[in-house]
């Protein structure tokens, strides 16, 4: 972000992901950032908190609600719990799916939802840790749904986001009612230095929109 480059816009969940024994953190807003580093501090194990430097300040357009402040001063947030941001109902008479997402990508499904005029449609979940990962609350969702998108910053190829839309297609094969996508930032070596092939290159509020209307039409 910012014309950052390869190492200082580049997402790497996935790295951390694949080291067994550490507990992973990535929160969306600063309210979540307070109480899971509260929880980190009173863990025994190692844990990892990634921070999206796009959202710091909110100085990305439509990342208002990053700026969020704790509910109190001994707010904490247990790992392993998602957050259901968006609620819906079970409906037959429309389509309806879930999107799964942390970090930035919850502000993208958020405008996303928004901008369609679909918010009663959608249901999104903030994962707020990758690891351990809220499996129920993930497979109540998408069998309520039927649909899901899993949306990361990551290239998605070989990503925690794929591995996690392997996971939701085996649990819920029986509930679905089209495959599981995903959408994350196009397969490339790095993140271009140029700001204009940077914008490109990662997902967006409008990619996102553009995912949900072709998984809604399946």
């Amino acid at each position: 972000y910012g014309s950052g480059g390869p190492y200082h816009s580049s997402s790497v969940e996935s790295v951390v992901t694949n080291i067994r024994g550490i507990k992973i953190a990535y929160p969306s807003n600063g309210a979540d950032l307070k109480g899971l580093m509260k929880a980190a501090y009173h863990d025994p194990n190692p844990v990892v908190i990634l921070e999206h430097k796009g959202l710091y300040w909110s100085k990305v357009p439509g990342t208002q609600g990053a700026t969020s402040v704790e509910p109190a001063e001994d707010y904490v947030l247990p790992f392993g719990k998602a957050w259901v941001l968006q609620e819906i109902w079970k409906q037959d008479d429309v389509e309806t799916c879930t999107i799964v997402t942390y970090g930035m990508g919850v502000h993208w499904a958020m405008n996303a939802s928004e901008d369609l005029g679909l918010k009663e449609q959608i249901e999104v979940i903030d994962l707020r840790t990758l690891y351990p990962l809220d499996e129920e609350t993930i497979m109540n969702s998408v069998k309520k749904t039927g649909k899901c998108l899993v949306v990361t910053e990551e290239p998605s190829n070989n990503s925690f986001a794929r591995a996690l839309s392997g996971k939701i297609q085996e649990e819920c094969f029986k509930y679905l009612d089209a495959p599981v996508m995903t959408i994350g930032s196009e397969n490339m070596p790095a993140i271009p230095l140029n700001s204009t092939l940077e914008q490109t290159m990662i997902p967006s509020t409008e990619k996102v929109k553009a995912k949900i209307e072709a998984l809604l039409d399946y």
